[in-house]
This record gives structure tokens, sequence and C-alpha cells, in this order.
């Protein structure tokens, strides 16, 4: 693999994955700002690609 300065995670949304769904994510009307869409839907295929447990989803997809 060669190092162009940016990390390459096999189990999460690529680029061009993220842009096709961003359209379908409509932004929060009130209350708490969200985590990022994009972080939260890494953490879900993150999640069904290596068919862990919830809790076994690592802290950096957010609670």
């Amino acid at each position: 693999m060669v190092d162009h300065g940016w990390v390459i995670r096999r189990k999460e949304l690529s680029d061009d994955e993220g842009e096709f769904v961003r359209p379908l994510l409509r932004e929060p009307l009130r209350g708490r700002r969200r985590l990022g869409d994009r972080t939260v839907l890494n953490g879900i295929v993150w999640k069904f690609r290596t068919g862990t447990a919830w809790r076994d989803v690592p802290e950096r997809y957010g609670p």
C-alpha cells in the first residue's frame, strides 16, 4: 500500500459513497448538535462489515 498522507479504512464509507448518501440525510431541526452524519454512518457500516457486537464498535464513531 502506498502512503499518500491519508488512511484507507476498508470498513468505512468511501468519499464517493459518502457523497452519494449526503442528500438523503436531513439537517436536524432542533435539539443537540449531532456528531457528524458520516462518522455515525461509518460506525454503522463498520459494525455490519465486521460482524461485531454493537458494544465492540470503536469509540471514534461516537456513543
